[in-house]
This record gives structure tokens, sequence and C-alpha cells, in this order.
């Protein structure tokens, strides 16, 4: 399927490892523009070279922390016109409840939640003028149910999906959709380094923890193992592209059936 992506600008936060190296890929493959970014120049300048090499379009890196202001505004003065931006920036940690200080709180909102809000009301004036755009927030199932394990985590995920359906109101009737896409558990590069903090891990393999991940602490999964990057990333390009102009403000599941309802 041609997704009518071929010369767009796109804008894909935190993308050199995981689930938005995933969707830089994809769009790359589309012939999108796409912007890399991540926090050092050696992480985007790897990434840049590895993405230029698998698709038609064009690939150029950012290096800078998104979570800042500084940051956001210095991309958006380099790149005005993205008409494409993927807030997959974030963090996650498990900590318990009671371990986590205000501190950690302000920056998983930072993080998580502020950095995508400021993106898009930077490039909203933009894509109003020329009435299209793709605001798409990577939030989580944990946004639907709370982890136990990170409820900060799972709290700036849950003002993802509020935010990105009310920024959705405030352009109602526009050709701009603003919709969130919510991974289930992934194996991605954070996943890894998270399976081994977790009490319990040592001496397991991956296979095994998996087995008993999907056991004990999402038995509610219908497929029973982590999604890839790649599985996110699909889906990701259909909203980004001009083919899902009626899907809007929604938040959409490929979390492997977690959320266990059918609604």
């Amino acid at each position: 399927m041609n997704l009518e992506l071929n010369g767009k600008l796109a804008l894909v936060t935190g993308s050199t490892a995981g689930i938005g190296h995933a969707i830089a890929a994809a769009l790359v493959r589309e012939g999108t523009h796409v912007i890399v970014n991540g926090r050092t120049q050696d992480a985007v300048d790897r990434a840049v070279a590895e993405l230029a090499a698998i698709g038609s379009g064009r690939v150029e890196g950012f290096a800078g922390d998104l979570g800042t202001e500084a940051a956001a505004d210095a991309v958006t003065k380099l790149y005005p016109n993205v008409e494409i931006l993927i807030n997959n920036l974030g963090i996650f940690e498990p900590k318990p409840f009671e371990e986590i200080p205000d501190a950690d709180w302000r920056h998983f909102f930072d993080v998580n939640v502020l950095s995508g809000v400021r993106l898009a009301r930077l490039y909203l004036t933009s894509m109003r003028q020329r009435n299209w755009g793709r605001i798409i927030f990577i939030s989580s199932e944990s946004g639907v149910h709370i982890p136990a394990e990170m409820v900060h985590y799972g709290v700036t995920k849950a003002a993802q999906i509020a935010a990105a359906r009310g920024i959705a109101e405030s352009v109602a009737g526009t050709a701009i959709t603003v919709n969130s896409v919510l991974p289930g558990p992934t194996k991605s590069r954070g996943v890894v380094d998270f399976v081994a903090a977790l009490p319990g891990s040592e001496g397991k393999t991956f296979a095994q923890f998996e087995t008993e991940f999907f056991e004990k602490i999402r038995p509610t999964s219908l497929i029973k193992r982590f999604t890839t990057p790649e599985e996110i990333a699909t889906m990701v390009a259909y909203v980004a592209s001009p083919l899902s102009s009626a899907t809007n403000g929604a938040a959409l599941r490929v979390d492997g059936g977690v959320v266990k309802s059918a609604f």
C-alpha cells in the first residue's frame, strides 16, 4: 500500500534506538524526509547513517534533549515546517511508589508529557497555515492500566492520551489529526534494561523472563509475548499518513491485547 508519505517532513523524537528508531525506519522506507533525534551527537550520527541506507527518504539529525525548552526552540527554528510530529521521547523506571520523590514525578512529567505538548504547540501554527498535519503521541497501555511497579510512568502516559485528545478538539474541522498510539510491553533496548532491574530477574534468560512476565505480570496479554518495535512502527506510519484522515482524537492500542476491553 502506498501511504502517500513521499516527501513529507517528519520529526521523530527519541529516535536513535527502540520504538522511535523503528518508526523513523518505517517512514524512511515510505520516502518521508525524517529528522532523527537523540541526546548525543554520536548516537544521532549513527542512526542517520543506518537509516539513510534503507530507503528513499532523506534523513537528517538533531542532537539535543527535546525535554527542554532550549532544544525545542532550536529544532523548530531549524525545521519550522514539520508536517508530522511523532512525540516518542520518553523514560520509564520501575520503582516502588513510596520511593518516588517529587523530583522524579516532575522529571517524568517534563520528559514524557511536556516535551510533546511543547512541540505540538510550537508546530501547530505552521500546520494550521497549510491546513494539514499529523501529531502522534507514543503513549502506552500503562496509561490505561497503571502499573504498580511504576505509577509515575503510568500517570504520565495517561496524561499523554488526555493531551492528545484535547489538542485534537482544538483543531476540529481542520485536516490536522492528533492521536495517541498505545504500545504494550515491547522488546526494546529500554525493556531489556528494565528486565535486568526487576527483582528476581537474576540468572534468567530473556525468554524465561518473557514467559514468566506474561504469566504473572501481564496475564491478560493475548499474544503472550513482547511486541516488536517494528509492529508499533507499522501502526504509526499509517496514522502519520494522509490515508488516516478519519482517525482523529483516538487512543490506538498496539498492546497485544493486554487491555482487557473490546472498546
